[in-house]
């Protein structure tokens, strides 16, 4: 079968369940993964022969996608910060409002003044796959980096990103809503918690809803904020002098962290929104 033929198939197969931009995007990604071709490649060799073993591997890559398997998890990996992630059914898949968060605290990190310039001290609470703590690495080579989160699994996956991106972190199995201390003081405190309510899950896609975590995505609607409350308790006491507090949050729950983190005690507090003009993202000092 060629390639032509194949996209023909491919496209066909999928037409009910995803947009056709979405299937073009999904076949470029396993003819990259499994035959070794870019897109220019793509386009401009329609007639490149596929072996029979190639076939069976998109094959099998196409029934996942018609079970609404997110294509990320299919073959293995995704792309964060421009550096590459293993992902699985263990870890989130990263997502782009994550990297404006990065973004964020490192313009902060390069300010000048913040601890004259030493070593930063930063924990990300809520790690995953590892893409926060370990882009920051990959950027800021002044930076001793601490992570942490609830799932032994998620730590495996981070460990191994961190060994492929050659960073060294500090991976620690906890969780967070029962600590009543932490290691250390830090300079800076991140966290991505669950911040998605039961109410909401109507909104989520299936690719998401049905693949991964939930104990990474959702919170009872009673109390929403749950990890903010806890977090905040311990950056309160834990953060050091000049130490900033970075959170990715709900955006319908803007204002009411906004709120949450000045009833604490926080000062010059600062809501982001995102490349969707979502709030998404919120820093705080003590």
């Amino acid at each position: 079968m060629t390639l032509k033929e194949y996209r023909s198939f491919f496209t066909e197969s999928l037409l009910t369940i995803y947009p056709k931009t979405e299937i073009e995007a999904f076949l470029y990604l396993l003819i990259e993964e499994y035959l070794g071709l870019n897109r220019i490649e793509f386009v401009l060799e329609p007639n490149y022969e596929i072996k029979e073993e190639k076939i069976q591997l998109l094959n099998k890559g196409l029934e996942r996608l018609k079970k609404e398997e997110p294509i990320q998890y299919i073959i293995g990996h995704t792309e964060f910060f421009g550096y590459s992630f293993i992902v699985n059914k263990n870890t989130l898949i990263p997502r782009p409002e994550t990297e404006e968060l990065v973004t964020w605290v490192l313009n902060e990190i390069g300010k000048p003044g913040l601890h004259q310039g030493k070593i930063k001290s930063i924990l990300d609470i809520g790690t995953g796959s590892g893409c926060i703590p370990i882009s920051i690495a990959k950027e800021n080579k002044n930076t001793n980096l601490t992570a942490i989160d609830i799932s032994e699994e998620a730590l495996k996956t981070a460990q191994k990103n961190a060994e492929n991106n050659k960073v060294t972190i500090h991976f620690t199995k906890a969780n967070i809503l029962t600590e009543a201390k932490l290691d250390k003081q830090y300079d800076i405190i991140i966290s991505n918690p669950p911040y998605v309510r039961n109410l909401e899950k109507k909104e989520i896609k299936n690719n998401v809803l049905l693949n991964e975590p939930h104990l990474a995505l959702f919170v009872e609607d009673k109390n929403p904020l749950i990890f903010y409350d806890k977090i905040a308790d311990l950056a309160k006491q834990y953060l050091t002098k000049k130490g900033k507090l970075f959170f990715e949050i709900n955006q319908y729950l803007g204002e009411e962290t906004k709120q949450l983190l000045i009833q604490k005690g926080f000062k010059n507090i600062e809501l982001r929104k995102d490349i969707f003009k979502n709030d998404r993202m919120i820093k705080a000092s003590l």
